[in-house]
C-alpha cells in the first residue's frame, strides 16, 4: 500500500475539520443505507469491496475484512484473488461481479451487451442493483484517499495485517478486531 500523509487538518477522530455537517450527514446516510441492503451475499459484497479498494488505493479498505464474509469462508487466499480474478478459481458469479466493478470504475462502456447478459444469468435484478450501489458506496472512499485520511493506523490488525469488522443494523461499521470476532 502507498504511504501518504494527511493533506487536511483532522480532529482527534481522524476526520477532516471544517466539513459541511449537512453534506457529511447526507453522505453517511447514503452509505449506511447501501450497506443495509441484503440482496447480495456477504462474500460477493466483500469481493466487490476489495476490488474497489485496489484502483482507489484505499489503505483502510485494503486492511479491513468483512467478518460476515469470513464466516462464510472468505479467507486471505480468496481475498487475494481479486487482483487476478480472471485467472483464479473464483466462482463465475464472482468473476462477473468483478468485471462489472472494473468496467464501472475504469470504463463504463466496458459494460457490454455480453457482460449484461452474463450478469442476468447469474444475478437477479435486485442483486444487480445492489451490486451497482455497492460500487458507488465503496467508491466514496476516494474522498479519503485524496485527503490522505484513509490511513489504517487506528485499526487493530493481526499478524496478517487485517482488521475484521461488521455492520450493525443501522449500517455503521463496528467491532473492529485483529482476530475474527465471534
Amino acid at each position: 500500500m502507498t504511504e501518504r500523509s494527511t493533506r487536511v487538518e483532522c480532529g482527534p477522530d481522524g476526520r477532516p475539520l471544517g466539513r459541511d455537517p449537512e453534506l457529511a450527514s447526507l453522505m453517511s446516510a447514503y452509505q449506511d443505507a447501501v450497506v443495509r441492503s441484503t440482496y447480495l451475499d456477504p462474500v460477493t459484497t466483500e469481493l466487490v469491496r476489495l476490488r474497489c479498494a485496489r484502483p482507489h488505493d484505499c489503505r483502510i479498505c485494503q486492511t479491513l475484512r468483512l467478518a460476515d464474509a469470513a464466516d462464510l469462508g472468505l479467507d486471505t487466499d480468496m481475498a487475494s484473488k481479486v487482483d487476478h480474478y480472471e485467472q483464479s478459481d473464483l466462482a463465475e458469479r464472482h468473476k462477473i461481479a468483478l468485471r462489472i466493478v472494473d468496467a464501472f470504475i475504469w470504463l463504463p462502456t466496458g459494460i457490454t451487451d455480453d457482460l449484461v447478459e452474463q450478469a442476468h444469468e447469474h444475478f437477479t435484478d435486485a442483486e444487480l442493483a445492489e451490486l451497482l450501489f455497492d460500487i458507488t458506496k465503496w467508491s466514496t472512499q476516494k474522498i479519503h484517499v485524496v485527503l490522505g485520511t484513509d490511513g489504517a493506523d487506528r485499526l487493530p490488525v493481526g499478524s496478517d495485517g487485517v482488521s475484521y469488522f461488521r455492520f450493525d443494523e443501522s449500517g455503521r461499521a463496528t467491532g473492529f478486531s485483529a482476530t475474527m470476532p465471534d
